[in-house]
């Protein structure tokens, strides 16, 4: 299981400053270098708390950024999912940008409502 990396870091700062919350970006940034990975593996390699990872997922999947599958396991306790990106990262980051012009020009718009005055 690999564990984020600097770039992989890097790569997370600058979510964050694109305004993804923390342990979404980190979560994020691991299913981009994993096939696909449980929320325990994803607790590990992006040292998350299992709640924040929980929550990220959660938030990811309402995204449509990724996809829950069920795996089959033996006995009781808690479910057991796989996640995986639903598309390709670089389509993530075309909604992100797409996000972020929308709120540039929302801030253009304020900027002249009140150069109005």
């Amino acid at each position: 299981m690999p564990e984020l990396d600097e770039k992989d870091e890097q790569l997370v700062k600058n979510l964050v400053k694109a305004g993804v919350q923390k342990n979404i970006a980190k979560a994020l940034v691991y299913l981009r270098k994993v096939e696909e990975s449980t929320s325990v593996e994803i607790e590990r390699a992006a040292r998350l708390r299992q709640p924040e990872v929980s929550i990220a997922m959660q938030v990811l999947e309402k995204k449509g950024w990724v996809v829950k599958k069920d795996i089959k396991k033996e006995g009781k306790g808690r479910p057991v999912y796989k996640y995986k990106l639903s598309k390709p990262f670089s389509e993530i980051v075309s909604e992100i940008e797409k996000d972020l012009n929308k709120k540039i020009e929302e801030i253009k718009s304020i900027i002249e409502g009140l150069k109005s005055y």
